[in-house]
């Protein structure tokens, strides 16, 4: 069976400085984005023939390519679900590029999240089908959806609020020694933590991810090509989505089972198709719109057993040098909250060997998209 195994690489990233307030409009910084991984990657805009956003992304493929000095452009895709497709952006132009479709793509996230409007604040907007079952009755915002997942996380398998700090202190941890950071040294506590406000119980001010505005970008090629690109390139080793059956939105209570959500079946396709299991991970970069995704994917990518989640964060497994590393820039919880796609640039850091939180001889990192709405996945290689 064809596969994407290693046909493509990550040859280029860039990303413009994060900041709760950027005076450029969301199409300014992506272009600036774009073109910094395109000059990363030693490659010329007018070789851009494929690329790939978000469906929630403001400027489109038209604007981008037109700006940038983009030749034709013979692909490009739009992944929907907010933070769940931000791997996905990756795995589209990666199939394009192992089957002609493209030979240079470019994936990349603008947002002004921290300057701009929050979506469901638009009352008179009709409600989608999903919410109509949800915002009526008071889960308004992403935070009220995951917190009562994570009420029931706690309730089921004994998880705390010191669980839930373990994973904000090491993402917190990380920032601070990236100066790219909104949170570069500007330390988290215990107490701090504990006494911070609520913002949808049991999710606490520190569970949630920051307001930013900011953009990334990174450029894919043809494994053959990439060896003769200026940086080391970063192999797309698996890639993968996951949509389980039944499912509805981050409450996940359709199903079954609402704690195994959309992780695990992403997590099927793309081990299936690695020569590498999560015991081989050196490092990932697991989405972190709010702390409790990061048990519940640790469980969804085979990290640990069902249930065994909170336990894992124990004992600074999260931690440079503990028995899983995790999002190595910060995270959204503490660099910059763009839709998980710093996740993606900071895996290519780790594997290049030039973060500020580099795992030793990291060789292989998996990078993990929103969990609790459609989602996606990617394994990268040195």
């Amino acid at each position: 069976m064809a596969t994407l195994k290693d046909a493509t690489a990550i040859v280029g990233t860039g990303q413009t400085p994060f900041a709760k307030r950027l005076p450029e409009s969301e199409k300014t910084l992506a272009c600036r984005a774009v073109l910094a991984a395109l000059d990363d990657a030693g490659i010329a805009p007018s070789e851009v023939d494929g690329l790939a956003s978000y469906t929630m992304e403001e400027t489109d493929e038209v604007e981008v390519a037109k700006s940038i000095g983009a030749g034709d452009i013979t692909f490009f895709s739009k992944v929907g679900f907010g933070g769940g497709g931000s791997c996905a952006t990756v795995a589209h132009l990666a199939a394009a590029i192992a089957t002609g479709q493209a030979s240079v793509g470019v994936a990349w996230r603008s947002r002004k999240r921290g300057s701009g409007p929050r979506p469901w604040r638009n009352t008179t907007a009709q409600l989608p089908t999903p919410a109509q079952w949800t915002r009526p009755f008071g889960l308004l915002r992403p935070a009220d959806e995951i917190g009562m997942l994570a009420r029931r996380y706690m309730h089921e398998y004994g998880a705390t609020r010191d669980h839930l700090f373990n994973v904000a202190l090491a993402c917190r941890n990380r920032a601070n020694q990236n100066p790219a950071a909104i949170m570069y040294e500007r330390p988290l506590t215990r107490d701090m933590y504990m006494k911070s406000r609520w913002i949808s119980e049991p999710l606490c001010l520190f569970d949630n991810c920051l307001e930013t505005d900011g953009a990334l970008a990174c450029v894919i090629v043809s494994a053959e090509r990439a060896r003769d690109c200026r940086q080391k390139p970063v192999y797309v080793h698996s890639a993968a989505q996951g949509l389980p059956a039944q499912h509805h939105g981050m409450v996940n209570y359709w199903n079954d089972d609402p704690l195994t959500g959309p992780a695990w079946t992403a997590a099927r396709q793309l081990w299936k198709q690695a020569d590498f299991g999560p015991d081989d991970v050196d490092v990932a970069q697991i989405y972190d719109a709010f702390t409790p995704l990061i048990p519940l994917s640790l469980e969804g990518y085979g990290f640990c057993g069902r249930g065994e989640g909170a336990a894992f964060t124990e004992g600074g497994a999260l931690e440079s040098g503990g028995r899983l590393p995790i999002n190595t820039g910060g995270g959204g919880l503490s660099e910059a909250y763009v839709h998980g796609f710093n996740l993606i640039t900071e895996g290519v850091k780790q594997l290049r060997g030039t973060s500020t939180a580099q795992v030793p001889d990291a060789a292989t990192c998996l990078v993990t998209a929103g969990e609790g709405v459609p989602t996606s996945a990617l394994l990268l290689r040195s």
